[in-house]
């Protein structure tokens, strides 16, 4: 796939995310895939299953999760996207957390997926409840 094709799997794979569309999201990536959460400490999540749970657990309890896109840049395999997420929890707590996610494709897949965020600025925004509940983790 050439760089037109790349950004477009990206863009079709935001558009899925932010449906909250995680079984279709798994499609997206490759068995071996990486996705890391760069700010965090643990080394992310590795495959489809994986990653799926990942997105689930810190996304699926959010009452509004939108996507601001800023900027999208491709080249050869390597799709960078400037963007912002939109995030409400039910208890009345909501934060826009800037992103920049750095998307490596291969064959038609992601096989690459890391996001630079600060983790202060989520920290600073997340209820308790819900931190206490990633904190429990997904395996």
């Amino acid at each position: 796939m050439g760089t037109t094709e790349n950004r477009k799997l990206v863009e079709e794979f935001w558009a899925t995310l932010y449906r909250r569309d995680f079984e279709a999201v798994g499609e997206f990536f490759s068995n071996d895939a990486h996705y890391r959460d760069v700010p965090a400490p643990e080394e992310g999540a590795f495959g489809p299953a994986e990653i799926i749970a990942r997105l689930r657990l810190g996304i699926e309890p959010l009452s509004v999760y939108a996507h601001h896109p800023r900027t999208m840049i491709a080249e050869g395999d390597v799709v960078i996207t400037e963007h912002g997420e939109e995030w409400h929890w039910h208890t009345g707590e909501e934060v826009i957390l800037p992103f920049v996610s750095v998307h490596e494709v291969s064959d038609g897949k992601i096989v690459r997926w890391w996001d630079y965020w600060d983790m202060s600025t989520l920290m600073n925004a997340a209820p308790q409840w819900w931190v206490e509940h990633i904190m429990e983790g997904y395996k």
